[in-house]
């Protein structure tokens, strides 16, 4: 069953004429469209959703709970990642072979000792860029510089193999924004750019697993997939989408949080106070010591709940769901707006505002835990959330020790869904040495 077969009809919601694509549109795109929804309607609204004829979505976390444990997504939501994999589409698996498929995952990117034995890789690429920007004449470009940086972070740590230099990576990159911008908005199919790119990053991915051949010391990603008896083009799946989500997402939660605490003067000065304190006159932490930096991580918690880098989600329900009132039937497309859950006033008061102090031990204990979702939840949230954060904050840790940062002038900032969310052109900053940093 599919559909709005069955959907409760006292679920509040606008007219569900049409797919609801020119009222998406209209809004400015999905994100916007669900932050408005859920303020006109309340915590639980029905709407149409291209792909999903009508979804129920829920901005409530103590209702989400009850869609804690689902392991299914809406397979016709997930269609546009489809021409990315050869081995089915990773991110719409059943649950009989995701949840093998996810524990080897979880193996390689959520181990501690893994991160710590990868840290002085990881200091070394973002000392790198901050030499770049040190040398440059003009404002940097946050989101471009960043993405690159996660992404040649995350072939160190999970593939065995970095991306030679910054112009390589700065191609990957590229070429995942054509792929993407093609595959979603196209409704005629992919143009000769986005197959090209497409073919290109193929072959990247191709280069990494031959290089992983050739090696020696293979206790990565790649070896963990080989162990556990995947077929070379679920391998080579799970390298090019493992990829594709990890530069995305925290390249740009770092560039959100520069951008804020740019803005917010005040709360910046926190944070360097805290990192001359804990760091005194070195450039950057050693592994154990971002746990001292409370500052920096409320910050980075706090630009992820203003701009988490996935602002929805979405699973189909596999058995009827009591969401308080309502009962929705098995096959529900139930969506996840991440951002509305974000900016729901009743657990975040003045939710607009930049405040790091939310994610201070007594702020955070009587929230209910599903407030806060940047990474998602249940068995289908981001296996590399722990991973990414030990990234963003060493990243955040060398910059902020390193710069201070100030607003280009001219720019208009407007976030945009594109796989993430997105600044729409992109973020510009002066840098300026810290003195006595």
């Amino acid at each position: 069953m599919r559909g709005d077969v069955g959907i409760p009809s006292q679920i509040p919601g606008p007219a569900s004429d049409g797919d609801g694509a020119a009222a998406i549109a209209a809004a400015g795109g999905l994100h916007n469209y669900q932050l408005r929804l859920h303020a006109e309607y309340g915590p639980v609204v029905r709407f149409p959703l291209p792909g999903a004829d009508v979804a129920v979505s829920v901005a409530d976390p103590v209702l989400l709970e009850a869609t804690a444990k689902i392991d299914k997504r809406p397979e016709k939501l997930f269609e546009f990642l489809a021409p990315l994999q050869e081995a089915g589409n990773l991110q719409t698996l059943p649950a009989d072979e995701h949840g093998p498929w996810r524990r080897i995952m979880l193996s390689v990117l959520a181990g501690r000792p893994s991160h710590e034995a990868h840290f002085a890789q990881f200091t070394a690429l973002a000392t790198e860029l901050a030499d770049r920007w040190a040398a440059s004449a003009g404002p940097v470009v946050l989101q471009r510089d960043l993405s690159e940086l996660s992404l040649r972070m995350i072939c160190q740590y999970a593939l065995g193999s970095g991306l030679e230099d910054a112009s390589s990576a700065r191609r990957v990159v590229s070429a995942f924004e054509t792929v993407l911008t093609e595959y979603m908005a196209r409704a005629d199919g992919p143009g000769a750019e986005a197959e090209e790119a497409l073919a290109y990053l193929r072959a990247t991915v191709d280069q990494v697993l031959a290089a992983h051949r050739d090696r020696d010391d293979r206790a990565d990603m790649i070896a963990a997939l080989v162990a556990a008896g995947e077929s070379p083009a679920r391998i080579r799946d799970s390298v090019l989408m493992t990829m594709l989500a990890a530069h995305h997402t925290t390249g740009v939660a770092i560039s959100w949080t520069l951008y804020l605490l740019a803005r917010h003067p005040d709360a910046a000065r926190c944070v360097t106070d805290e990192l001359d304190r804990v760091l005194g006159d070195r450039a950057a932490p050693e592994y154990g010591e971002l746990r001292q930096l409370a500052h920096l991580d409320r910050a980075l918690k706090e630009a992820m709940r203003l701009y988490p880098p996935g602002p929805y989600g979405a699973r189909e329900a596999t058995e009827d769901v009591v969401l308080g009132e309502y009962t929705v039937p098995a096959g529900t497309t139930i969506f996840y707006p991440f951002w509305a859950v974000h900016m729901n006033p009743e657990y975040w008061p003045d939710p607009q505002v930049f405040d790091p102090g939310r994610f201070t031990p007594e702020a955070s204990a009587g929230r209910p835990r599903l407030a806060y979702i940047p990474f998602g939840l249940g068995p289908r949230s981001c296996e590399g959330s722990a991973l990414a954060m030990i990234e963003a904050e060493l990243v955040l840790a060398v910059l902020l020790k390193r710069f201070r940062f100030t607003l280009a002038p001219g720019q208009t900032i407007t976030p945009i869904e594109r796989f993430v969310l997105w600044a729409a052109d992109d973020i510009r900053m002066n840098v300026t040495a810290r003195t006595g940093g």
